[in-house]
């Protein structure tokens, strides 16, 4: 960086980092937005890609066009972009009351999305070593949920956590933001187990 005078000014360190450690945050709206179209190319009835890797049961409901069904769909895409925003504005520096609804949303959706895919990795694992029994014609699918579903769900969940590590690294008020990561972490955590106990999730 150069001076008025000419004189050439090292950046200054704090800067430097925030730019080199914004990746995460961009890797987790790219995740959000990749994964919010077929959200909303299913909401439209049209099930490509989705025959061999969903549920049939999911993929008769989008169809058919049940109308709940596809008011899920656009919300859960809607749900995705606003992930995307999410992992955006966790590359930013802001005041203190966004900042502390950013890492919340983060540390939550760090914590729902590994827990998710870490649950699909571990069903297709048991069901590829035999200690858990499925119908053959379910057999393909849950490798696609194994191989292909619980490993983005786990990416996704990742890069938030990796964006919102680095966003509370980056400011003064890193023990205030900790807890809001912490509350949102552990609210996800409690809504995943009560999901997964009752046959919800």
């Amino acid at each position: 960086m150069r001076s008025p005078d000419g004189a050439v000014r090292p950046v200054p360190r704090r800067a430097a980092r925030l730019h080199l450690g914004s990746w995460p945050g961009y890797a987790a709206a790219a995740w959000g937005v990749l994964f919010a179209i077929p959200s909303f190319v299913w909401a439209t009835g049209n099930t490509v890609g989705a025959r061999s890797t969903v549920s049939p049961t999911l993929v008769e409901l989008a169809r058919d066009g049940v109308p709940w069904f596809l008011t899920v769909l656009v919300v859960t895409g809607l749900l995705k972009l606003f992930g995307a925003l999410v992992g955006i504005g966790l590359t930013r520096s802001w005041g203190a009351r966004i900042s502390r609804f950013l890492v919340l949303c983060g540390g939550g959706a760090a914590v729902l999305l590994t827990w998710h895919g870490g649950l699909f990795v571990v069903r297709g694992a048991l069901v590829e070593a035999g200690a858990i029994a499925v119908e053959p014609d379910l057999a393909a699918l849950t490798r696609w949920y194994c191989y292909l579903w619980g490993p983005w769900f786990i990416a996704g969940g990742l890069a938030f956590a990796g964006a919102t590590a680095l966003h509370v690294r980056h400011h003064d008020d890193r023990r205030e933001l900790r807890r809001y990561g912490a509350v949102g972490a552990l609210g996800a955590l409690v809504l995943s187990v009560a999901s997964t106990a009752t046959g919800i999730g």
